[in-house]
């Protein structure tokens, strides 16, 4: 039955209700700090197949509305752009990730309040507080849903989570209003959808990167009905049949209430230094430790055992993968390409990488298991294990709770900056990473803020 409090309500008044005023200046250097990394990652990845084949697509759609594609100079309409910019910034494993509701808010969020601030002419204080209001509505309802229990039943969070982030962002940047909202996330709930099978074939990969973008699309696609006019239910969320009930596991619908003195969610997202599934990250740091900063020589380590969350044997043991993302969310391969390559080598996992011996050869003396004492604290801890076995019989281990990047060990603006660099260089020798940061800062710092050249995306002129 329907609970007597309609909790979806009060967050849709809460999030209505949000200031740009009302942030901190903490708040508001987290949130352009989240648009820069988006920006980085985003930028780096638009010559990526998939990206290139989505942008190709849109064409068919140019001169349709306001919205900007990233790396063209098309106009598309708001949830045109709204897709392939969400898949552009999700498709290669490097978008920040809410490790409560092991979602990923930034691909959907940002992609989602971008498109709907150039459609509708929002100025930068709007935008940041649609983009802060997206982050809460995603993350909360993630939590409140168990998402980390979804997703071993199969669901992928961000595919089905997105779209109430994203819808949450438009329906204020289109100034919906509280009754707006809700029926945008009515909307929402019918459009939601996001299946875990990526995980479990070897090829056909390419949806994954899809799933920002779709909800990202399904987010601000909901939030323009409800402007039409088109009426949906008000308790997507917390209703009989709503996002709670139908897709949480053991769920905590008090959740969706902000705890008292609890800071806002976009202070607890992780950034990804590493371009792999989040799960292996915490992996990464520790195969650093063992192996002297990665300096060990690979032709002596004679055993990998990883250990951590279900998830890691139950979905991520694939030795031969066949696809990028595949490599991406395979334990072994990213433990051969770290230990080969080296821990930020973007490249390591391009296709012409898949068959390469040194890394298959060090995937194959890699096993997994589940560890009771690290999955207690995940999802908000994703730590794992390493126990590394040397040809002289020393075994050198590490366990590693937070990796860089998470809240516990942030990365700071420079070293975004240095992230955006690497990828983006891979792109365009002549971007300015400075410019496109400057140009993110001045958002909210006057009633609009260069909200348009952000959202119109020649990559060399980010200002």
């Amino acid at each position: 039955m329907t609970s007597p409090k309609d909790r979806s309500r009060s967050l849709a008044e809460e999030l209505t209700a949000l200031r740009y005023a009302d942030l901190s200046e903490q708040d508001v250097a987290q949130t352009q700090k989240l648009i820069l990394d988006y920006m980085g990652v985003a930028f780096g990845g638009c010559d990526l197949p998939w990206a290139r084949a989505l942008r190709e697509w849109a064409g068919r759609f140019e001169a349709t509305g306001r919205a900007g594609v990233l790396g063209s100079r098309m106009r598309v309409s708001a949830h045109i752009a709204a897709l392939v910019n969400g898949a552009t910034a999700h498709g290669y494993e490097l978008d920040d990730t809410h490790d409560a509701s092991t979602s990923h808010p930034g691909g959907v969020v940002i992609s989602a309040a971008f498109a709907a601030a150039a459609q509708s002419g929002a100025g930068g204080e709007d935008l940041l507080a649609a983009i802060v209001a997206g982050y809460e509505a995603m993350a909360r309802i993630g939590m409140a849903a168990n998402a980390p229990e979804g997703m071993e039943a199969g669901f992928h969070p961000t595919a089905v989570l997105g779209g109430f982030g994203a819808a949450a962002a438009a329906a204020r940047l289109y100034g919906l209003g509280t009754e707006g909202m809700l029926t945008a996330w009515g909307h929402t709930l019918s459009l939601t959808g996001g299946s875990m099978q990526f995980s479990d074939e070897p090829a056909g990969t390419m949806v994954k990167r899809c799933h920002a973008g779709y909800a990202a699309m399904n987010g601000v696609l909901a939030a323009e009905l409800a402007a039409a006019g088109l009426s949906a239910p008000q308790r997507a969320l917390d209703g009989k049949y709503g996002y709670i009930r139908l897709y949480g596991r053991h769920p905590a619908p008090e959740k969706l209430e902000k705890a008292a003195g609890a800071p806002l969610e976009i202070n607890r997202i992780s950034l990804k230094p590493y371009s792999c599934c989040r799960l292996f990250h915490s992996l990464i740091d520790g195969l650093g430790e063992v192996t002297d900063g990665y300096a060990a020589d690979v032709d002596s380590i004679r055993g990998i055992h990883v250990r951590g969350p279900q998830a890691i044997p139950d979905q991520h043991m694939l030795r031969r993968p066949s696809s990028v993302m595949a490599a991406q969310y395979s334990l072994p391969f990213v433990v051969g390409a770290t230990l080969v390559f080296g821990p930020r080598r973007y490249d390591a996992y391009r296709e012409d990488r898949l068959d390469h011996p040194g890394i298959l050869a060090v995937a194959d003396r890699v096993e997994a298991s589940a560890d009771a004492e690290i999955e207690r604290h995940f999802p908000e801890h994703f730590g794992t294990a390493v126990d590394m076995t040397f040809a002289d019989g020393t075994t050198r281990s590490a366990t590693v709770l937070d990796s860089i990047g998470t809240p516990a060990r942030p990365m700071s603006i420079e070293d975004v900056k240095a992230k955006a660099s690497g990828l983006i260089a891979a792109v365009d020798r002549e971007f300015d990473v400075d410019r496109l940061h400057d140009a993110v800062v001045r958002l909210g710092r006057d009633g609009r803020g260069p909200v348009e050249a952000l959202v119109m995306t020649d990559k060399r002129n980010p200002d």
